[in-house]
């Protein structure tokens, strides 16, 4: 049985400075831990990735490719939807480890977790591999000081957990940059009261959302 962490977040969120975290711990502790890199985009690694989409395929390669005329985003589906009709390739890489740790280190775009099934696919996969996996979504800190933020990351950590089908820790990073007074903003955002949302939101919305406005808050309490 092998068990790991589904890492995920939106670009810049400090999934890569989690990750690294993570390994100096196992080192720490003598746990050995692999770190899978699933973004196709990604540049550099300050830590040691065992397998590595970009030996693979590559975002900038397909967008070099003047026959599939892909932008940033569209290369980055196209290059998740290729690896999901390979998961031969990734199974071969992930064949070492029986008993080690694992950190799956996903692409930041959220669409890959609403508007497209690869994520989904892929952890499925991965479950009949053998693999015991946990979702650990990131979120900056710093988008969660009022309550329309608020509220949107929330839902996008759900859209996330509802997806994957994975049970999910939702970790706020970057909390050091915060000034004095965003650190007491973010401090109402930590145990929330459902009225309390309502009222902030009803008075950021118009007042034909109040049914909707409503829902929501129930939903994210």
């Amino acid at each position: 049985m092998r068990y790991g962490q589904v890492v995920m977040g939106p670009a810049g969120c400090g999934k890569s400075t989690y990750c690294s975290n993570v390994v100096a711990h196992c080192a720490d502790v003598k746990r050995t831990v692999h770190v899978v890199n699933l973004d196709p985009a990604a540049e550099a690694f300050n830590y040691p990735v065992t397998v590595d989409i970009r030996e693979l395929i590559q975002v900038d390669d397909v967008m070099s490719d003047d026959s599939l005329k892909l932008g940033p985003n569209g290369g980055l589906i196209f290059c998740m939807e290729y690896l999901v009709q390979n998961l031969s390739w990734l199974e071969e890489q992930l064949e070492d480890g029986e008993d080690d740790y694992f950190l799956f280190d996903c692409p930041g775009q959220i669409e890959l977790y609403t508007h497209v099934p690869v994520m989904s696919q892929i952890v499925e996969q991965l479950d009949k591999w053998g693999f015991r996996l946990c979702g650990v979504f990131l979120l900056d800190s710093a988008f969660l000081t009022s309550t329309t933020k608020f509220i949107s990351g929330v839902m996008t950590t759900l859209s996330s957990m509802v997806t994957l089908k994975l049970p999910q820790i939702n970790v706020l990073s970057k909390i050091d940059l915060l000034t004095l007074q965003s650190r007491e903003d973010l401090e109402r955002y930590l145990d929330p009261q459902t009225s309390d949302l309502l009222q902030e939101l009803s008075q950021a919305t118009h007042g034909k959302f109040k049914k909707l406005n409503k829902a929501i808050c129930s939903l994210v309490s």
